[in-house]
């Protein structure tokens, strides 16, 4: 593959060799992996905050040995505040870097600068619409929890209709077989209604519940999503949020065998006290991220330099 912009990049084999190069990534003698991406550089371009992703491809990008420059809130410090277009932003730092890996505020934005490129980009996260990266290391935490992704019941609660993660997830489940879909939100908040309609043409098994006890009480993985409060415009209250909220007092109610994700930062949607309980795979997410990244850090580049 050259670019990773889209759940329409991947295809489920693509997942599947994804998954397998992170896995031997995972147990590799250190300086075996560092020889990998030597002499490489890649630029990363934050135009929204991040931590862990923009921090995770740094650092997949050094445990392969390669390098890294990069802008930090790209769109307040770089020449984006004198209205440059993106499409010459890929320009100037494709004739620096052997790749790009940009976050940006607007949804459609990459996709249309992406021809002016003359490197691979990689997209980290695109306003409302794709995180295609997170999705994939989400996918490679249920194949590590479950031992396999087809056939699994997956309850999404929170912030369905801003949520960029909840969007490619979904979009990447319809690789998979017998995956059932329970859709849980405030009623503003719920998946965009030409979204679902995708997801149901693509044979995505897709029900909405009101009752979050009760849609917990029969999944496998609730996928709970952070209110992104910086692109709603009507005000939840704190009891809103409360109603869509993991609280301890859920724990008795999902299975032994159940798992907890977050595509993080947590704020108030799972409580502390949940971090205890070992279904919580949330930070195993965390470092699932880092290997999946690696191996796609290696697909790309390696394919580019061999």
């Amino acid at each position: 593959m050259y670019h990773a912009i889209s759940t329409d990049d991947f295809t489920r084999s693509t997942v599947e060799r994804l998954i397998r190069i992170a896995e031997e990534f995972r147990v590799s003698p250190r300086h075996i992996l560092r020889a990998r991406l030597q002499g490489t550089l890649v630029a990363t371009l934050f135009y929204e905050p991040s931590t862990r992703t923009r921090l995770s491809f740094e650092a997949a990008v050094a445990r392969l040995g390669g390098n890294v420059v990069g802008a930090e809130n790209a769109r307040e410090n770089s020449s984006a505040k004198k209205g440059e277009r993106l499409a010459d932003v890929f320009r100037v730092v494709g004739a620096y870097a052997d790749a790009i890996v940009i976050r940006h505020h607007e949804n459609d934005e990459i996709a249309a600068a992406l021809p002016y490129s003359p490197v691979p980009v990689i997209n980290a996260g695109a306003g409302s619409g794709e995180h295609p990266t997170q999705s994939l290391l989400d996918l490679y935490t249920l194949w590590r929890e479950f031992g396999r992704i087809d056939g699994l019941k997956v309850c999404m609660v929170g912030d369905l209709k801003y949520g960029r993660t909840v969007h490619s997830l979904l979009r990447l489940l319809t690789r998979f077989s017998e995956i059932r879909v329970t859709l849980v939100s405030p009623a503003e908040l719920a998946l965009p209604s030409s979204l679902h309609r995708e997801l149901l043409d693509a044979g995505l098994e897709l029900n909405v519940a009101d009752d979050l006890d009760e849609a917990l009480a029969s999944t496998d993985v609730v996928y709970q999503t952070r209110i992104q409060r910086e692109r709603i415009t009507s005000e939840l209250t704190a009891e809103d949020e409360e109603d869509f909220a993991i609280l301890p007092r859920h724990l008795p109610i999902l299975a032994p065998t159940a798992r907890i994700l977050h595509p993080l930062p947590r704020v108030n949607e799972i409580h502390l006290e949940v971090d205890g309980d070992e279904r919580a795979a949330y930070f195993r997410q965390v470092q699932n991220g880092l290997y999946i990244r690696m191996a796609l850090m290696d697909e790309i580049l390696g394919g580019v330099l061999r």
